[in-house]
């Protein structure tokens, strides 16, 4: 669901309108320039009685931010006014002044000041910006801040589909859905995996040989007529219509001992194909694993993230190995091989996913949860071409601070052993959702 941004432009007559009309314009010309839907005003809002006459226009609920662009200087009515009709996060932005020396033309500081006075007060999600319209710096800080404030409303409107219960003992990944509403707004949907594999098995065949014909475009060696394939096709098939029927956005799925004594196939393929599709999707039932990728997808742009498990240190090139059985999004192969087919190495069936992850620059992410609550985890590394690998998926990440250093941190800090991870660096991104979240953040540079 795609939230709108509210921008609410204010000034006061008794201050220079031409400058401030000017500002106003350019303002609302680059902001409608964007991809999100912006919702203003026909004009510059000069008295809180206008504010109010906009805001009865306005459905609240659609809101993901408010900018707020104090002009010139106005008191906190205005603010106040906003306040309670508006709970999103907001933007303050003040102008610069446009000359120096004789008459203060706009005042336009002075009124962020104030605004952000009143904010901080009330205990209101917010940050500050100065700058016009026109400055790329600024232009960029804005559209960052639009992306956070947009994936906390997101979360906000998003379900997580649980399919069946976790493996026994795999207590990092549980969840209790009235901690996940309360820290993100997100509610969970359980299906149960049993009825799925009874009913996949009998879907037509026109129904699920697509989903083998989209996995022979990027799997290397694999044989569509595999019993291993068909299962993957069938239960992809029908799990992808449930999560659009209950229109989940992503999946955290049991997957042994149960796909390879009923299906006697690898969960693994099916949550490769999830993820590249567009709907990420963890193992092991991993809720807080699925929300880790699904953030990361979401601040990246869309890119496919991973998920696994930090399995080897290699202290010679102050790096560790992040590796699971055979899960991953074709897309993240290196190109010296691409994504290519395999078995799973401990049971020995297909199919399942045997490839090293592509080298780049990549952010390593945890929602993690502790009796004390929510923290999240950040650490910002490089995936090395060549590294060390087993067989499955895997990727050797390069990190700045001492490797077995950060390893004695994260295990003594009793951080789960799923870590997503995706190419790009989102760190300043996630730094500013735990700050509008208000969830505890540490970051690993």
């Amino acid at each position: 669901m795609q939230g709108c941004i509210l921008y609410v432009p204010i000034a006061r007559k008794t201050f220079d309108m031409e400058a401030a009309e000017a500002q106003y314009e350019a303002s609302l010309t680059w902001l409608n320039s964007l991809d999100t839907p912006v919702i203003a005003p026909g004009q510059i809002m000069t008295s809180p009685e206008d504010l109010t006459t906009f805001l009865e226009e306005v459905n609240p609920s659609t809101i993901h931010t408010v900018i707020y662009q104090s002009i010139t200087f106005a008191d906190g009515e205005f603010v106040v006014k906003l306040l309670e009709a508006v709970d999103a996060p907001f933007i303050v932005w003040s102008v610069r002044e446009p000359s120096v020396g004789g008459r203060l033309r706009l005042n336009s500081l002075t009124g962020g000041n104030s605004t952000c006075h009143v904010l901080h007060d009330q205990k209101r999600p917010f940050s500050f910006l100065l700058g016009n319209p026109d400055e790329e710096r600024l232009r960029a800080e804005v559209e960052r801040l639009l992306r956070v404030n947009a994936m906390k409303y997101t979360l906000q409107h998003s379900t997580i589909g649980i399919v069946g219960d976790h493996p026994p003992g795999f207590f990092f990944s549980q969840a209790k859905e009235a901690h996940l509403q309360e820290a993100f707004g997100m509610r969970l949907k359980t299906f149960d995996i049993d009825e799925a594999f009874e009913k996949c098995v009998h879907l037509p065949e026109e129904e699920w040989r697509p989903a083998v014909k989209q996995a022979e475009q990027s799997v290397i060696g694999l044989n569509p007529n595999d019993h291993a394939v068909k299962r993957f096709a069938q239960f992809y098939t029908y799990m992808n219509k449930e999560v659009h029927r209950h229109q989940v956005a992503a999946l955290a799925m049991r997957c042994w001992p149960d796909f390879f004594e009923q299906l006697q196939a690898a969960p693994c393929s099916t949550l490769s194909h999830f993820t590249e599709q567009g709907v990420v999707a963890s193992c092991e039932a991993d809720i807080h694993g699925s929300l880790s990728m699904f953030i990361l997808r979401e601040m990246s742009g869309g890119q496919a993230p991973y998920l696994g498990d930090l399995v080897h240190v290699v202290p010679e090139r102050n790096a560790a190995v992040f590796w699971h059985c055979g899960a991953g999004a074709y897309s993240l192969a290196t190109p010296e091989t691409g994504a290519t087919v395999g078995v799973h190495p401990n049971r020995k069936l297909g199919f399942a996913l045997d490839f090293s992850l592509k080298p780049g620059a990549v952010t390593v992410f945890r929602v993690s949860y502790t009796q004390e609550g929510y923290r999240l985890l950040i650490m910002k590394g490089e995936a090395l071409p060549n590294g060390a690998t087993f067989q499955g998926t895997s990727v050797e990440v390069a990190f700045s601070k001492d490797i077995e250093e950060l390893v004695t941190c994260l295990l003594t800090e009793g951080y789960e052993p799923h870590y997503a991870m995706v190419y790009g660096d989102v760190t300043g991104e996630l730094l500013q959702l735990g700050k509008e979240l208000g969830i505890p953040t540490t970051i690993y540079e």
